[in-house]
Order: C-alpha cells, then sequence, then structure tokens
C-alpha cells in the first residue's frame, strides 16, 4: 500500500500538466494511476495533416510556468529541433508532434503508475483508498478524476457499432474498408473535418462516393476571433462561474464555434480539394455536402446501412444508402464505475457534480477528503473546460487548492473585457 498526499486517476492532457506541475512542489506526495501501457492522445484519429488548434504555448505548463523543464519549447531544444521546428510552424505544430511531446514528459514524470486500472475508490477512516486491478492501493486525501471523456455514438448506432459504422476516434485502429466505397461522415466539428480532408487526401482510403453530414447551418469556421478568445482567460471562468445555470447553459450554446469550429485552413483545403476532384481531375469522386441536416436512424442490410436524415429546414426526410458511416459527435463525460459506491454522496439533486471554484467537489464526504475534476466541469466552468487552453491553469489551481498556498499565481491576469460590474 502507498501512502500520497493527491492521487490522480486517469493520465491524459489534464492530468499529465497536473503531474508535471506537482513534481517540484515541496511537501505534496502525488501520484498517478493510468491503465494504459503508455501514454496515447486520441491514437485513432492521430491523422497526418492534423494540427493542434490552439498555440503550442498552451501546453501542460507554459501558462502558469514558463520555467518549467516540461515546456514544449524544452522539449524542442532537448530534442535538437526547435530552430527548425519555430521555421516550420510558426506558433502551432501537428498532433502528432505534440503527442511526442506529451510521451517525453510522461517519461520523465515517475510517480505515473501504468497498467494501473483503478477498480474501485472507497472511505476508509480519515483517507480514500484506491485499489487497481494491478495490485497496488493506494490512499491519498484528495483525488484528482482525470478518466476523459468518452467518445459518443447516438444510441441508435450504437447497436451497429463494428466496421462499418464507428466513432471517428477508431478511424486509425478499426481501419474500415474505405477506398471506393459509399462513406459518410457524420459530424462537422473540427474532427469531422480532419476526417472528410483524410478521405479526399489519401489515396487508398479515397471512397467512390463521400456524404458529409452537417447539424449546422453550414461548415462553419472556428470563431478565433480575439474578443472570442477571452472566453478561455482565467478571469472569464471565474465569471462563467458565478452566473445562474440557466444563464451558463445559454452561453454554452451561444458559444459553441468559439471551441468546436473547424479551422479556416482546414476548409480551404477542404475546397480546393473537391473544386480540383471536380473539374481538374475527371470527377472521380461522387460527393453531397449536406448542411441543416440530422441523422436519425440507422438501418442495416447486407449491402450496407440505410441512413435516415432529415432536413430540418424543410422538415423532410431522406434515405441515404452508405456502406461505412463515421460518427464525429463528440464526446461524453460518464460518472467513472470505480466511484458508484460514492454516488450518492458525490452528486446533487440531478445527478451531476456539485463543482466548486477550485474544481473540488461539493460533496456529501468526511471533511479534509477532496475530489477534484479535470474536463467534467463544463456546465460550472464554461467553454474553456474541454479544451487544452486553460489545462495548466486549471491544474496549478489544483495544486494551490490542495497544498493550501499559493505555488503558482491563478489570479490576476489582465484582459480587455470587463465581464463583472462590481
Amino acid at each position: 500500500m502507498e501512502s500520497f498526499d493527491l492521487v490522480g486517476i486517469g493520465v491524459g492532457p489534464s492530468n499529465l500538466s497536473l503531474a508535471a506541475l506537482a513534481e517540484p512542489v515541496e511537501g505534496l506526495r502525488a501520484g498517478f494511476l493510468e491503465s494504459k501501457p503508455r501514454f496515447r492522445w486520441h491514437p485513432g484519429l492521430m491523422l497526418p495533416d492534423a494540427w493542434l488548434q490552439v498555440s503550442y504555448l498552451k501546453d501542460l505548463v507554459t501558462l502558469v510556468d514558463p520555467t518549467s523543464r516540461f515546456s514544449f519549447l524544452n522539449f524542442l531544444s532537448e530534442q535538437g529541433r526547435i530552430f527548425r521546428a519555430l521555421v516550420a510552424n510558426g506558433m502551432s505544430c501537428s498532433r502528432q508532434e505534440f503527442e511526442q511531446y506529451y510521451q517525453w514528459a510522461a517519461e520523465g514524470l515517475p510517480d505515473i503508475h501504468w497498467q494501473s486500472r483503478v477498480k474501485s475508490v472507497s472511505v476508509v477512516g480519515d483517507r480514500f483508498e484506491v485499489v487497481c486491478d494491478s495490485g497496488l492501493t493506494a490512499t491519498a486525501r484528495s483525488l484528482v478524476l482525470g478518466s476523459g471523456r468518452e467518445p459518443y455514438l447516438p444510441p441508435f448506432a450504437a447497436a451497429f457499432h463494428g466496421s462499418r459504422v464507428l466513432h471517428g476516434s477508431e478511424l486509425l485502429s478499426v481501419r474500415p474498408d474505405l477506398a471506393g466505397r459509399r462513406v459518410m461522415v457524420v459530424g462537422a466539428g473540427q474532427s469531422g473535418a480532419e476526417v472528410v480532408n483524410y478521405l479526399l487526401s489519401e489515396d487508398a482510403a479515397t471512397p467512390a462516393e463521400l456524404t458529409w453530414v452537417s447539424s449546422r447551418v453550414g461548415f462553419l469556421p472556428i470563431d478565433d476571433s480575439p474578443f472570442s478568445n477571452e472566453w478561455f482567460a482565467p478571469s472569464y471562468v471565474d465569471y462563467f462561474h458565478s452566473l445562474p445555470a440557466g444563464r451558463r447553459a445559454d452561453l454554452l450554446g451561444r458559444q459553441r464555434l468559439a471551441s468546436d469550429g473547424v479551422s479556416e485552413s482546414l476548409l480551404r483545403k477542404i475546397y480546393q480539394r473537391l473544386y480540383r476532384l471536380d473539374h481538374l481531375e475527371g470527377g472521380t469522386l461522387s460527393h453531397r455536402l449536406l448542411p441543416c441536416r440530422r441523422v436519425t436512424d440507422l438501418r442495416g442490410h447486407a449491402d450496407g446501412v440505410e441512413v435516415s436524415v432529415l432536413d430540418t429546414d424543410r422538415d423532410v426526410r431522406e434515405t441515404v444508402p452508405a456502406d461505412v458511416v463515421v460518427f464525429c459527435t463528440g464526446y461524453r463525460s460518464r460518472f467513472p464505475d470505480y466511484l458508484e459506491p460514492l454516488r450518492e454522496a458525490l452528486t446533487g439533486d440531478g445527478g451531476a457534480f456539485r463543482v466548486r471554484r477550485d474544481y473540488s467537489l461539493d460533496w456529501d464526504g468526511p471533511p479534509g477528503l477532496r475530489v477534484f475534476v479535470q474536463n467534467f466541469a463544463e456546465d460550472s466552468h464554461g467553454i474553456a473546460d474541454p479544451n487544452l487552453s486553460l489545462s495548466a491553469w486549471r491544474s496549478a489551481r489544483i495544486v494551490n487548492a490542495a497544498v493550501g498556498r499559493e505555488v503558482y499565481r491563478t489570479d490576476g491576469a489582465s484582459t480587455a473585457t470587463a465581464w463583472s460590474s462590481a
């Protein structure tokens, strides 16, 4: 049995950031538990042309500790590629390179226990007891839930899940037969656009027919304007948290394209590729781009799948035949199985977490035991929560709360916008 001050469950980018920021803190013994054998970041969607939508300065540590040895710039320097990377990439980089960075950081953090899937969490006396299927048992006074969001398939699609109907996050792991087939991509966010770009650019995967379905009014770019980007500033997160729940829900709907829109450069690339296919390369690909549509049902048969599509403008339905349907329908947070014995104590009347300003839960448990959450707080902390933009800041706030002092500065950053009139 190992004793810690803080145990992080799950090691994705968020808890990897927490591990990097906790590592140099005197008086804080932190351990992290992860079921995978090593760090992977959406391996099924690591497409060749996938790029970050944020600056690489929004890495594990830089926005709260630019001097940390776990910064992306230090990674580039240690790899001997910093000058060439700046020439090649500017202020962004590919997702593949950022995964290399994450893996480099993970290898430098000895407090991560790989292949340690958490089976159960219970309260024993004045500590949490965490039991893993690897045989490791750990105790701590603080837990940080970083199990991550799970790929979401609509219920009507889940029954057909396999090589013909899959989530975009599985594309490179399932590797369905796409070449010369009838392929539908559902969802027009960044991941949907990346899948479409892959299908149009990769000769081995080029379908005979491509249908791209968007529930929005079009195939819309990300809102990357300066004032919208202030929704990803610490002061806005605190302001958002102070608002009534109804107003928060309304704002999340209005701000969605600041997080879920498509990079304009990627939209332009897709449009140019379609133009070449239609007018310069003999029209070898049949394609339909369908905005204002919702996929509402699937029916399987021997020759493929029949997809029911609703035109929301005219309230008209059509059936579209397909061989493969790729759902790029995002991710959802799910209550972790290992916490089931504590569900009643951890959740409110609606079954959701009640998340305080410092990302700890308001829960009915022993005083002194705290549970923090990563990527479970969009409803309470705003549109930045599932995004990489504030992962370092959020982890710094958790470190400060866990040790009871200001290790990292998390308040006082200036903004151009006065959110509160107080």
